[in-house]
């Protein structure tokens, strides 16, 4: 079955990422992990997003944002979140937001299953899926057989490509997609990006994409 084309994918959620671009204080995250909301603004806008694909093939909302938080462990605690947790069905389908490379497949008690992808000087992490990681022949790989998916560390994939589905691996209060985006090293807010590919398509600067 066809999924949604970018644009009608973001014309469903357009008044979420029009008003996902937080202002955040990031004096408590060391400057070389993060790049300022300015840099990310700055860097997103000066980028033709074609060939870009929304991470979640049924969206139901945004659980959390990208930066401070109350800690998922309660309290007062604050913490600084790094990327946009999208909520959608267990079992549900995650692509992959742009070409590029299975970078690292790994498991870990915060992010659960999840997989890496390199993309030039982009790296997109996808946490909490469903499956497993197995290592074969000093290879590792990430398994969903429920899914009908398996990829290797090092396996090329386009754009749009099922890579996952959502779980509940790792820590996580209900089944969401982390997504999590690093420029050259350093975190950058997943809204921004999403914000600035809606942006292009709404004035016709992309054409229609159907995955």
């Amino acid at each position: 079955m066809k999924a949604h084309s970018i644009l009608i994918s973001f014309g469903l959620i357009s008044i979420n990422l029009l008003s996902i671009f937080p202002l955040i204080n990031p004096s408590h995250v060391a400057a070389n992990t993060m790049l300022p909301p300015a840099q990310s603004k700055s860097l997103v806008t000066g980028v033709k997003w074609q060939g870009t694909s929304f991470p979640i093939e049924v969206f139901q909302g945004y659980t959390s944002l990208f930066g401070y938080r109350d800690s998922v462990e309660g309290g007062s605690k604050k913490e600084f979140h790094l990327g946009l947790d999208i909520r959608s069905p267990r079992g549900s389908y995650i692509r992959s937001w742009k070409n590029g490379k299975v970078l690292r497949v790994f498991q870990d008690p915060a992010c659960g299953i999840s997989i890496q992808i390199e993309s030039n000087d982009w790296i997109h992490q996808y946490c909490h899926l469903e499956g497993g990681v197995e290592e074969r022949n000093g290879e590792r790989f990430l398994v969903d057989r429920v899914g009908g998916l398996e990829f290797q560390e090092g396996q090329s994939v386009e754009a749009g490509t099922r890579i996952g589905r959502v779980g509940m691996s790792g820590r996580t209060t209900g089944p969401h997609l982390h997504w999590g985006l690093m420029y050259q090293g350093q975190w950058v807010d997943p809204g921004v990006v999403l914000r600035e590919m809606y942006i292009q398509q709404s004035n016709g600067a992309l054409p229609r994409r159907d995955m």
